[in-house]
This record gives C-alpha cells, structure tokens and sequence, in this order.
C-alpha cells in the first residue's frame, strides 16, 4: 500500500498538465505529439522495492554494538525523501518533455527557423506602412465590428442592386440620392472609418498606383514606343500647357469637319459621310455605341468567334427612367442645368450671343426624342433585347438613316466587312426609332440651314474630347455632375492619367508590367492556394459522395496559371506597332486625338483575334475554359512582392486568390454542400456574440446570400493560412517583419485587405479583419494580447 501513490503521482501530474495545455489551446496535432518517458512504472517499483532490501542486507552485516544505537532522523524519513526526490525527478522530467514540445509545436506551427528580418527596400516601406497602420491584435473589439461598406447592411437586408441602366442614364444618380442615408454612427466612428479609408487601399487603386511608378520611374533608357508612353503620361499631367492652349485645337477640328452652323460657316457635308469619319478617327459614335464581344448564346458551346456588338448610345442630356410608363422622360429641374451647360459651351466655342439660344434648343429637342427612345439595362433583359443577332444587310432595312456597311467599315479599319456579316443588337426598338428621328429632323426643310443633326454630332465630339480640355470646359462639367446628385468626388489627376494611358498604349504597359512581375513567385502562391483549396473541398459535409465527385472532377480539370500574354515578343516590335505616333511634350490635345485613333485600331485587332486579350487593368480571376487566370494586377505591392516575407503575400494576395476563386465556383458547391450554411451561421453567432458583449442590440439576420459571403470570406482566410503552412514545410527559410511571429504577420498582412472595391461589397456584412477573432476564438495561433470582448468567453462559442 505504501507504493501506490508512487506509482500514480506522476500520471496524476500528466493529466494536470495536459488539462493546464488544453486551457491555453497548446493541444498539438496528432504528428506532432512527443513520446512519454521510457521508463515502465512496473521498473520504479522494483527499483523502489530493491532498495530496501538492500539496506536491510548492509544493517545485519554491521557489527553487533551498532545494533543497538539510535537510528538517525534521515533513516526514519527515508521512504518521505524517496517520494520527495522520485516527485523531483519526475516534474523535471515533464518539465523538460513540456520544454521540448513546446519549442518542437513552436517551430513545426512557424516551419521556419530563427526569425530573420527582410531588410529589402519593398519590406522597408512595407514596415513603416504596418507600424502606423491599425493592428488587428492591439484594438479594441469595436475594430472588427465596423461594417464593410455600409451601414445599410445592418439596417436593410433587402439591398438594392448598382450599375443597371443606361450609361451615364440619370436613373442611377436618382438611385442615389434615393438611398437610406447614414444613421447612428457617432463621431468617432465617422473618424476611424476616414482614418481606415486613408491607410487602405483598394485592390484597382494599388494598380494604378503602381502603373504611375512605372510611368514615372526613370531607371533606365528606353526604346521609342515606351518613351512615348510615358511622354503621353507626362504630357496629360501638364495642366498648365493644358490651360494656355484653350479652345483653339477643338475649333480647328470643327473645320476639318466642315465647319458647323453655330460659328456661321458649314458647307452641309453629308450626314453619313461625317458620322464615319467621328467613329473611324474620333471614337466617337453619337447616335448608338459600338463594340466588340462573344455572343452569350454561344459562350456556353465554348465558341472563341466575336461579333460587332452595336446598343445604345451613351446619353448627353439627363433622362429617368419611369417604372409606372415603362419609358424615359425628362424633368425640368434637371434639364435648367443642361441647358445652361450647353449655352456655356457654345459661348466657349465663339458663339454668337443671339444665335445661341436657338441652337442649345433645337440641341435639346433631338436629344430629347433620342434619349426617350432609350430604356435601361434590367427592362431590355426583361424584352430580351439582347444579342438579336442580325445581318448588316436585315439592319439597314430596320434602320435606313444610317449607312451601316460604309459607318462599321470606317469604324473597323482596314478590316474588310460585307452585307452578309452578323452583327449582334442590344436594343433594336431604339435604333429604329432612332433612324426615324434622324430622316425627321435631316427632311426639315426649315431646318436645313440651322444644321441641328451636324450640331448634335459636334457637341458629342467634345464631350469625346473633354478629357484633354482645358478647365473652363471641365470645371462646369463636374459642376453638372453634382447638381445630378453625383457626390462621387472626383479622381486625382495622376489616376485619370493612367486611365488614358492604359487606353492607347495598353500593349507597352502589359509589356512593363510582365517585366516587374515576379512570375515564379506569383505562380507558386497560385499553385499552393489551389492545392489547398482542393484540400477544402474534401473537408465540407457533401449531400453525396457522387456531387463531391462531380465537382472534384470540374476543379481538377481546371489549370491555375498567371494571365500573362504573348501578343508582343518585345520593345523592338512595339517600337513598330506605335511607329506612326508622333507624342509632343506640350500638346496633350494632340496626343490624345492620337489615343483615339489608337483606341480604334484596338478595337479591329480585337475582332479578328481567337484568343482572350490581357487586361492589363484586372484585378480578378477569369475562367477561360478549362484555365483560370490571375491577372499580373493581382501581384502588385503593397499587397504583394517577391521579397516580402512569405507570410505577407500569402495573408493578403493568398487569401484574395482564395477568395475569387470561391466565387468562381460557388454555385456548384453551394448546391450540393451543407457547409456553406452552418459555417455562415456560426460566423454570424461570433458577430451577435462580440456586439452584445461590446453593449450593441439590434441586429439584423442576415440573408441566405450574406451568410453565404460569409463562408466564402471565412473559408478563404483558412484556405490561405493552410496554403501558407505548407508552402513553410516544402520551403522553411523565411523572413519577417517588425519582429513579429510568421503566424502573426500572416493574420496582421490579411488585415490590410479592403473590402470597399470587392465586388461582392452588398454581400459583405464586416470587414474581413473580424474574421481573425473567428479564427482565434479557439486557436494556439493567434498571441494572447489580443483584446477583444469576445475573447473573453470564447469557450461558449462553437469552432467555425
């Protein structure tokens, strides 16, 4: 009896510890648990019965007198000292097992040996952007509870939809200002939101924002087609030249056209004759819009053939859309402002004072009738108006006003186009009636001098011309824009710059880019992140092995690879493609008149081309086939670079490429897993679990769609933190940053995200920083000076 408690104390103390490590989450996987000590309990029995026997043999071979002598304190004590000393041994045993586990899971979680910090300029700037940016470990709760995108979310769950109408179609301002505005945000919030907004970038912007160091940077000679790239940049930056050259280069254009009845002197060319050469030289197409796509019946067959896509204009005057007539009307107090608009224009343009007035009105008049015939997207889908395909030949019986063959020929030069050629119609009822209106107003005999068709044609041009007009043209225009409710602000000059850049010169700039892109180091994260979100997949609870399979066999024949382009081999033959472009320092107008001319050229190339051109300007994946695409534009800083620390890029560009890549693939999951349900839900419990700790009441249930957002954002984050551990294990030699731990730097990278350009943003219920209490609520990964009410008791909160 005495030797049991030898033989359970130190398993006593196992059990201890191992209750002490499931407390502070230390539980290690299963790979990565460490042996108990070797020693049997059965051997510290027999070692702690032979020692007394021992003794016992040494006492009766002393000599007789000892016998009799009092027995020393120790002796009587001694079985105390034996427990007290196996006790010793056996807490330095699990002791130093404790030490060694701990420094093994430490290392096995981190992959990686001693933290070695990258001292490379991109992680210098890197640095300094995190050290004063939001920490997501050391903020209050309220950091993760801000709503992505907008408060509407937690006061409305219905949503509205953006972007369906007509291009630059009044409809949507009024949607606008139609909107719930803000309410119950505090002062507070409002500044942390600026504050968010300042030092986070959305993905498009951190794009243009590096193309403009490409522009500007000046590290080294360069052929003539990029010197003339960044001489157009340049010269679209120099407002001044811009202001001192005024209306004068816009005047000169109206006389190479014929001149126009505003200014007195017109000599009545033909309507068709000028219309071809605004859509051949100008890109400028006033009475319907052309361009260039597949047709949507034959995606499906996978067809690589384009056709000439031709839909309605985009609309001068402003024009609702009135859901109880089903058409288009005007109002007054949006056409005062046009008209006075327009009676500015003319006065720049030298008109004469008395005659002004007339022209501005017969201006609107046959803008009026145009834009009436017009109807948004949403009710030409409900008409299935879309993609009537047709032959140029069946298109000039419907709309005889206009010269389709001789228009679309000057439009696609030098391509050779005939009457038998199909052409896809968006909108058929309001290109007849269009050709009506235009054989009513060009048939006027009144009218016949006043020229209101050729004005109409002018005024299109400039709005065309704008960009590289002067401020007595632009400052009104933005003028106009606000007073139809349009608060969207307007861009920095160097963003419009690189907008137009990329619009001529596309083909240099994917040239510049494809140099700077890291392609091994993009193609790898891409690869990891796909392997790991195939790992996923078999992680979710499916309604059959079948539908598992089913959707397996779709993602395994899918080919993951970075969306680059061999269209142009190098600068020698860009050189030739931009030979007859002649760039001046000080004349952006001139330049930009040449972009349009580039811009068409553009667009004939496209038409007869079978493979998919490279968007230079993509941010998001496409699924071409069986290859989906991750445009260069994804692996840019300050989200990603080849010298970053691992842990950055695959916490921010990993979980983006997760991300998308859910989204590609949502419905077939979504139809045939249970996952995507439960797990949106357990997200949504975290969020009710922290906004009634952190004293907020009133939230709303989120829809089926948002929850599913949810999933997809959650799922996406633990796609790249597995992708990111294994890259570790096949790769260990890593950086880091600030000191901070990988694990942590990974989680901190993500936290820089943005939701604000997602196009998923209606469905978007936080920011995606709140996802990492989600993931910490029950997790050794994130460090322990994370401070948020929900920490508090994450133990009632179920692992998502």
């Amino acid at each position: 009896m005495t030797e049991t408690p030898i033989e359970l104390e130190p398993q006593l103390s196992v059990q201890l510890l191992s209750q002490q490590e499931l407390e502070r989450g230390l539980q290690p996987p299963p790979l990565l648990q460490l042996p108990l000590p070797t020693h049997h309990p059965h051997q510290v029995q027999q070692q702690s019965q032979l020692q007394p026997a021992q003794q016992q043999q040494q006492q009766q071979q002393q000599p007789s007198e000892h016998q009799h002598q009092a027995k020393p304190v120790w002796i009587k004590h001694k079985r105390l000292l034996l427990l007290l000393l196996g006790l010793f041994l056996c807490a330095a045993m699990l002791g130093l097992i404790y030490y060694m586990y701990h420094k093994l899971h430490t290392e096995n979680n981190n992959h990686a040996g001693p933290v070695t910090p990258c001292l490379s300029p991109a992680c210098q700037q890197a640095s300094a952007r995190l050290s004063t940016s939001t920490d997501p470990f050391t903020q209050p709760c309220d950091y993760f509870l801000y709503p992505c995108g907008s408060d509407r979310l937690l006061l409305d769950s219905g949503g509205r939809q953006r972007g369906q109408g007509i291009p630059g179609h009044p409809q949507n301002q009024m949607e606008k200002r139609a909107g719930p505005k803000r309410r119950g945000r505090d002062e507070e919030k409002e500044d942390m939101s600026q504050q968010r907004e300042d030092e986070t970038l959305n993905r498009k912007t951190m794009l243009l924002q590096y193309l403009r160091e490409i522009l500007e940077t000046t590290d080294r000679p360069h052929r003539s087609a990029v010197q003339k790239t960044k001489g157009f940049y340049h010269s679209c930056l120099d407002t001044r030249s811009l202001e001192t050259t005024g209306a004068e280069p816009f005047l000169t254009l109206i006389q190479k056209l014929g001149g126009w009845a505003v200014s007195g002197q017109w000599d009545q060319a033909d309507f068709n004759s000028t219309l071809s050469v605004l859509m051949r030289d100008y890109a400028t197409f006033p009475f319907f819009n052309l361009y260039v796509g597949k047709d949507a019946n034959e995606i499906a067959r996978g067809t690589t053939k384009r056709y000439i896509q031709i839909d309605q204009p985009e609309l001068l005057i402003p024009i609702e859309w009135n859901s109880k007539t089903q058409k288009s009307e005007a109002k007054t107090e949006t056409l005062r402002p046009f008209l006075a608009l327009c009676q500015r224009y003319l006065a720049l343009l030298g008109a004469p004072p008395g005659s002004s007035m007339m022209h501005v009105g017969l201006f609107i008049s046959l803008s009026s009738e145009l834009a009436v015939a017009a109807s948004p997207l949403h009710y030409r889908l409900l008409k299935r108006q879309l993609h009537q395909r047709m032959t140029i030949k069946e298109l000039q019986k419907q709309a005889p006003a206009i010269d389709w063959l001789g228009c679309l020929q000057a439009a696609f030069h030098p391509l050779s186009l005939s009457e038998d050629d199909h052409v896809l119609l968006h909108n058929l009822p309001y290109i007849v009636k269009m050709s009506r209106i235009i054989n009513k107003w060009l048939n006027k005999h009144e009218l016949s001098t006043r020229g209101p068709v050729h004005t109409y044609m002018v005024l299109n041009l400039l709005h065309t011309l704008m960009p590289a007009m002067d401020s007595r043209f632009s400052e009104p225009a933005k003028n106009f824009s606000v007073a139809l409710g349009n608060t969207d602000g307007v861009a920095p000059r160097w963003k419009h710059c690189v907008l137009e850049t990329e619009r001529g010169f596309d083909s240099v700039l994917t040239h510049l880019l494809t140099e700077r892109t890291a392609h091994e180091e993009a193609e790898r994260i891409i690869q990891d992140v796909f392997s790991s979100f195939k790992s996923k997949l078999h992680e979710l609870k499916w309604t059959d092995q079948k539908s598992l399979q089913l959707v397996m066999k779709k993602v395994q024949s899918l080919i993951p690879k970075l969306w680059t382009t061999n269209e142009i081999s190098g600068e020698a033959e860009l050189d030739l493609h931009l030979s007859k472009v002649t760039v001046s320092t000080h004349s952006f107008f001139s330049n930009y008149v040449q972009l349009l001319s580039l811009w068409q050229k553009r667009r004939s190339k496209l038409l007869t081309k079978q493979t998919e051109n490279t968007d230079i300007l993509s941010v998001t994946p496409l699924l071409l086939g069986n290859d989906l695409l991750f445009p260069m534009g994804m692996f840019v800083p300050p989200l990603f670079h080849p010298t970053y620390p691992r842990a950055m890029n695959y916490g921010a560009t990993g979980f983006l490429i997760a991300k998308d890549t859910l989204h590609l693939l949502l419905p077939e999951i979504y139809s045939h897993s249970e996952t995507v349900h439960t797990v949106g839900e357990c997200v949504w419990a975290h969020y009710l679990a922290a906004t009634e700790r952190a004293g907020r009441g009133g939230a709303f249930s989120p829809s089926a769609a948002q929850q599913q957002e949810a999933w997809v954002q959650y799922s996406a984050l633990q796609v790249a933190l597995q992708a990111y551990h294994q890259s570790l294990k096949h790769r260990p030699g890593v950086t880091s940053l600030l000191g901070l731990s990988h694990t942590r730097l990974f989680l901190t990278s993500f936290s820089q995200v943005n939701c604000d350009s997602d196009p998923y943003r209606e469905l978007m219920l936080l920011e995606p920083s709140f996802l990492i209490t989600v993931l910490c609520a029950k997790s050794n990964l994130c460090p322990t000076s994370l401070q948020c009410s929900i920490q508090t008791q994450k133990n009632s909160l179920q692992t998502c």
